[in-house]
């Protein structure tokens, strides 16, 4: 047997995976050949290859087709790397775009060493993920029947007569709705039933999230996320699941780059300027975050909920809790005072939330398996 090693690149797609081979050193890269998608496919050609090659390190984009196939590799042994699509070094000029071309440039960067693999979670992680972004799922489904709801009535100058929508006094006068035709009262009901069901299915997947957090693994770093102000159950879940172990991250900025809430930065010689937020990494967290900065609007303060929350944590959970309170607290004031947007001070309030809930991980989390 030939005792060289072979980068392989994998263009994976739903119904077929285009293959490139790069040996290592500086030999051609070259096109392998299409195969189905499936796994069996796959191990016929590792067979061919394994009869040349005695290493062979696969990568791959990823995409809708999850870490099946990831999992598939490293289970019988082989390197595989998962790439981040935004992460694959282009040509400008690149005008060019097949599936061939693609997996001969995955084999060439990874070969190279230009192009590093994404974090992998395991099974019982990626659960949870699905639960969590089920739940997600759920509400927004649940606010879009709210607006259809709400957008037939003004459509036929149905108005509420109170204040707040969508509380008991506006649920008890929605029972009581007519509207002024027949089929007009049906597609009522309907819109009705819609918000009753998908308020249901949110209830439901409420229940599953706080059940299944309870025998994870990160379930101690999901507890003690909760002694943070604005940070619930579902928000603790949601950026644990989402990121995966935090304590992968050597600083909080590592952080908060990947999460993209670090600002823009284009300079040149003497000039420097700084924009928006990236933007980049997991939008799933850092939404979270985000609703979670909003509650630091108000003064620090121990509220019944949040002292129920951290009663079992450490002290220095607590300690870092607080500490988090003073200091987000006074900079959202001080940043609203200097006529800043509610939103912009919003954002940085979540930014610097990232290194406390860094910080809270790296007192609690389970060692690495």
């Amino acid at each position: 047997m030939n005792q060289s090693t072979m980068f392989v690149g994998l263009d994976v797609h739903k119904e077929s995976i285009e293959i490139a081979l790069a040996p290592l050193g500086a030999g051609e890269v070259r096109a392998y050949g299409r195969i189905a998608g499936d796994l069996d496919s796959v191990d016929k050609v590792i067979r061919a290859l394994r009869q040349r090659h005695a290493h062979l390190n696969f990568v791959y984009e990823a995409g809708p087709c999850g870490y099946a196939l990831y999992r598939h590799l490293t289970k019988r042994g082989f390197v595989c790397a998962v790439v981040a699509p935004s992460m694959i070094p282009k040509r400008p000029g690149d005008r060019i775009k097949t599936d061939r071309r693609d997996a001969m440039s995955l084999a060439r960067l990874y070969r190279s060493g230009d192009i590093k693999s994404v974090y992998i979670p395991g099974p019982e992680d990626e659960a949870i993920r699905d639960l969590s972004r089920a739940r997600e799922d759920a509400v927004i489904a649940h606010k879009r029947a709210r607006q259809q709801l709400a957008a037939l009535l003004l459509r036929h100058d149905v108005r509420y007569p109170g204040k707040t929508p969508w509380s008991q006094a506006h649920q008890r006068w929605l029972a009581v709705v007519k509207m002024p035709q027949p089929s007009q009262q049906i597609v009522f009901q309907e819109y009705l039933h819609a918000v009753d069901e998908t308020h249901q299915r949110v209830e439901r997947m409420t229940e599953q999230l706080r059940q299944a957090t309870t025998t994870w693994r990160m379930a101690p770093v999901v507890e003690a996320l909760q002694a943070l102000r604005g940070v619930s159950l579902i928000c603790a879940a949601s950026l644990v699941s989402e990121l995966g172990d935090l304590t992968r991250f050597d600083r909080p900025r590592d952080m908060m780059a990947f999460l993209g809430m670090v600002p823009r930065q284009y300079s040149s010689g003497p000039h420097q300027r700084l924009g928006a937020i990236t933007k980049t990494g997991n939008s799933h967290a850092r939404r979270m975050l985000v609703e979670a900065a909003w509650a630091y609007r108000f003064p620090a303060r121990i509220s019944r909920g949040l002292r129920d929350r951290e009663e079992n944590q450490p002290q220095v959970v607590r300690d870092i809790a607080w500490k988090a309170q003073l200091r987000l607290c006074r900079k959202y004031r001080r940043l609203l005072a200097r006529g800043k947007v509610k939103q912009v001070v919003t954002t940085a309030i979540a930014r610097e939330l990232v290194g406390f809930v860094w910080a809270i991980a790296k007192e609690v989390s389970p060692p690495a398996n």
